[in-house]
């Protein structure tokens, strides 16, 4: 009933100010009723004035904790270039669970920037998140662009040899982490860093949580 109240006065207030603006005749006041009162035959054949509105929520959206890589990259690779701004312009979508757009958003910075292994890895890591935590093969090329772009940086291999481990190849895993260990020099971060998740994933192969 509150419908059709709000309907009639919405008419009559159109009325009002046509009659009194326009300077309508009699014959077009009459013209303009008739057309209103067509208007709301048609509301109330197709429409449902009578009902209560029911307006929905908007879906919650989650925010997804960071991923390591986002957790240590400025401090392991860099926060003063257009790497870490294209980077932290896509976790910013990335926490929103938007993950195709922070992928996209990385690359973009990749074309502006193709000789950027911060970028790559940060790609990588972006595409690993978008798969929900599986390696694909558009991931694994990103760590092999990042490779060969710093061949002798850590984060590449570390990172890569993290996704591994996220997919469930351990394996691979512990042997990428064994093998950059030996080329990285004793007290840097990422040799902690390496040593720490070594041991995490061996300890956890002993109480049987992984094969």
């Amino acid at each position: 009933m509150t419908g059709w109240l709000f309907i009639l006065l919405f008419a009559l207030l159109a009325l009002g100010l046509l009659w009194r603006f326009a300077r309508l005749d009699r014959n077009g006041l009459q013209f303009l009723a008739s057309a209103l009162l067509l208007a709301m035959a048609g509301y109330a054949w197709q429409g449902s004035p009578g009902l209560a509105g029911s307006p929905k929520r908007a879906a919650a959206v989650e925010a997804v904790p960071d991923s390591l890589f986002t957790r240590v990259r400025r401090d392991m690779i860099g926060r003063f270039d257009s790497a870490d701004s294209w980077l932290t312009r896509a976790e910013v979508f990335q926490r929103e669970g938007d993950t195709a757009t922070g992928a996209k958003m990385i690359r973009q910075g990749l074309k502006q920037n193709p000789r950027s292994m911060a970028l790559w890895v940060g790609y990588g890591n972006a595409l690993i998140l978008h798969g929900d935590g599986m390696m694909s093969p558009a991931a694994q090329l990103a760590f092999q662009h990042a490779a060969q772009v710093a061949p002798d940086h850590p984060a590449p291999k570390f990172f890569f040899g993290l996704a591994l481990a996220q997919g469930g190849r351990f394996d691979e895993a512990e042997r990428i982490w064994s093998d950059l260990l030996t080329a990285v020099p004793p007290g840097s971060n990422w040799r902690a860093l390496i040593e720490d998740h070594l041991e995490a994933l061996q300890q956890a192969r002993a109480m049987g949580q992984v094969r």
